[in-house]
C-alpha cells in the first residue's frame, strides 16, 4: 500500500505517490481543470490513481500563511480534503506546505528548466515535496519510537 501526495491549486493538482516501503515520493502527473469549481473529473482521476497505485492514505498540501494563520487557499484545501474523504473513504492528512512551491521553483531554476516545462511540472514537484516531508516525518517518528523502547 502507498501514500498519495497532492498539491491542490486553483486549476491544477500535482500528484505524487510513495514507493511501497513509504520511503520516497515520486511525481506522477498534474491534473488540470477548466476552473476551480470543476472538481468532478479531478476527483475521478484521483480515484483512478488510488486504485492503480493501491493508495491507503492521502496527504494534501495545506497552504497556511507564513504567520501560521489559515487563509483562503487553506480553507479551499480543507474543503477539497472533505471532498476527498467523502469520495474515496480514505484518511486525508493536511500537511503544512509553506514554501513547497517556492522550493520547487528554485529546484527547476537551478536546473535551468525552460519556463514552459517549469509550468508543466512545478505542481508535480511541489506534490513530491509535500509527500516527502510527510514520509520523512513518519520515518523519524518510527525511529523515535524505536529509541524510546531501548
Amino acid at each position: 500500500m502507498r501514500i498519495m501526495g497532492l498539491d491542490y491549486g486553483s486549476v491544477t493538482v500535482g500528484v505524487a505517490i510513495s514507493d511501497s516501503l513509504k520511503l520516497t515520493a515520486q511525481g506522477i502527473e498534474v491534473i488540470r481543470r477548466k476552473s476551480e469549481t470543476k472538481l468532478r473529473q479531478t476527483l475521478a482521476r484521483i480515484e483512478e490513481l488510488i486504485k492503480e497505485y493501491e493508495v491507503e492514505e492521502i496527504v494534501l498540501g495545506y497552504p497556511k500563511n507564513m504567520n501560521n494563520t489559515i487563509g483562503e487557499r487553506a480553507e479551499k484545501s480543507e474543503e477539497f480534503a472533505e471532498h476527498l474523504r467523502r469520495r474515496t473513504g480514505l484518511p486525508v492528512v493536511l500537511w503544512d506546505e509553506r514554501l513547497t512551491t517556492v522550493a520547487a521553483h528554485q529546484v527547476l531554476n537551478a536546473g535551468e528548466v525552460s519556463l514552459k516545462k517549469k509550468m508543466e511540472v512545478v505542481d508535480k514537484l511541489a506534490a513530491v515535496f509535500i509527500l516527502q516531508g510527510y514520509l520523512d516525518y513518519l520515518s523519524n517518528k518510527k525511529k523515535l519510537n524505536l529509541t524510546d523502547s531501548l
